[in-house]
């Protein structure tokens, strides 16, 4: 990380360029300067803050001619919490600013264009947010408790009362579990509250680095008997996540339209956006064009969010995942829903060798032939598995993405070292009012080229 180092306070006029992919304004003409609040298109006063090698960062005086697309932020705290960076940017532009983040991705770092263009997908933009890890801190200064995201411009926690992104009712809990957390003896060792809103209940991880005593499990009974969410203790690692008093019954969501349930732990992986799930699930279906003659290999398949749904049409899905315990919960998820099509398979996939024939005789799951492959990566992408995937020569490939540069990079792979083509791309709004986003992208065999951009 470059050193940072005060810059002149003198204001400074300008037009906005683009947007960074956090989300922020940049201003061209000589060297890079980073505005939080700006919009492009906008002509602005800016103060610069901080120096790096390649850009400077910039603090908003004020905004002098406002881009058409400009709205009132609906959060009194927007600028300050870290937890959106676009309030102030309309749904739509939102949408197009993404949209025109991946085709740059694409072009620029994987040399490649699709041969169409996906609709997005889009779900509600406000109390949308069913996972989320809020930090939590005794600020002595201020005598008092603060919970929420990290602060947009610093290491602290924003002071906000409430959260409009969250799924309800947890974004009326923020001051709530601000005032109990302030009444327990172990105020300073609890620094974290992972949320997890599933169909059936409200779970809240509570990170503690000291045991609560007695007075303070009261205490957590009393605010869970007053708001209802399921309250859990993480004194270690994952594997110490347990339920204050008896567990209840697991966690789930559905897929009503694939008659699917899964169950999860609260700090399992899932999408954040529910709806926007829902929807990516249904374009998955539809996008592979499945039969029951199909044979699916779903890459990175978590708990069996597609591999289930998938296997209500297609004749096998094999999924394959790095974690153990996710995998054995995509067994238990499968049997569940009485799909004795599955089978699951545990691999670290981001440690494949490069020789593929070396990954076949190691890895039971790649022996058998596959028609379609479905890839659903962390942000480092897949490039480890894209050889071996080339190799089974499936009919189609659905990519998705929650990283558009490490997407471009993989698809790069696929399409200009393996011949396939890019037949379709498109983002999906699975974090309305921040700057990330997901993508999708369709490959088929190479019977000719993507168009070059």
């Amino acid at each position: 990380m470059s050193k940072r180092k005060p810059v002149s306070d003198a204001v400074e006029i300008a037009t906005v360029a683009a947007l960074t992919h956090e989300g922020e304004g940049i201003i061209r003409g000589g060297k890079a300067v980073f505005v939080p609040g700006a919009l492009p298109g906008e002509s602005i006063k800016f103060r610069r803050t901080r120096s790096h090698r390649q850009h400077d960062e910039a603090e908003l005086v004020e905004v002098l001619t406002p881009a058409p697309e400009r709205v009132t932020p609906r959060c009194a705290h927007f600028g300050v919490c870290g937890g959106c960076a676009l309030q102030h940017l309309s749904a739509e532009a939102q949408l197009e600013a993404k949209h025109t983040e991946l085709r740059d991705n694409l072009e620029r770092l994987g040399k490649v264009t699709p041969l169409s263009w996906l609709p997005p997908l889009r779900g509600p933009v406000w109390g949308y947010r069913r996972r989320a890890r809020l930090g939590a801190k005794y600020v002595t200064k201020k005598g008092k408790v603060l919970v929420g995201f990290r602060e947009r411009l610093g290491p602290f926690i924003a002071d906000v009362q409430h959260c409009d992104v969250l799924a309800p009712p947890v974004g009326d809990l923020i001051a709530p579990l601000a005032n109990l957390i302030m009444t327990l003896s172990i105020r300073e060792r609890l620094p974290q509250i992972e949320v997890a809103v599933a169909d059936n209940a409200v779970a809240l991880v509570f990170r503690v680095l000291d045991p609560p005593s007695s007075a303070d499990l009261d205490r957590l009974r009393e605010f869970r008997q007053a708001h209802g969410p399921r309250i859990y203790l993480q004194p270690a690692g994952l594997g110490s996540v347990h339920e204050l008093d008896a567990p209840g019954e697991p966690l789930r969501y559905g897929l009503p339209k694939f008659k699917v349930e899964l169950e999860f732990l609260p700090t399992d992986f899932i999408q954040i956006n529910g709806a926007v799930n829902e929807a990516l699930v249904s374009r998955a279906v539809e996008l592979l064009e499945l039969t029951p003659a199909a044979e699916v290999l779903d890459l990175f398949c978590g708990i069996g969010n597609f591999t289930l749904p998938l296997a209500r049409t297609a004749g096998r899905v094999v999924g394959v995942e790095g974690d153990a315990a996710l995998v054995a919960r995509a067994r238990r998820n499968a049997q569940a829903n009485r799909l004795e099509n599955t089978e699951f398979h545990v691999a670290d996939l981001a440690r494949l060798p490069a020789d593929v024939a070396a990954v076949a005789r190691t890895s039971p799951w790649l022996k058998k032939g596959y028609t379609h492959v479905v890839l659903d990566p962390p942000r480092a992408g897949a490039r480890e598995v894209l050889a071996s995937v080339a190799s089974l020569d499936p009919q189609r490939v659905l990519y998705i993405s929650c990283h558009p540069g490490s997407l471009a990079r993989d698809l790069g792979v696929l399409v200009n070292e393996h011949g396939f083509t890019l037949e379709a791309a498109g983002v999906l709004d699975m974090f309305p009012h921040t700057a990330h986003f997901e993508s999708l992208a369709l490959l088929r065999p190479g019977k000719h080229k993507a168009r070059a951009p």
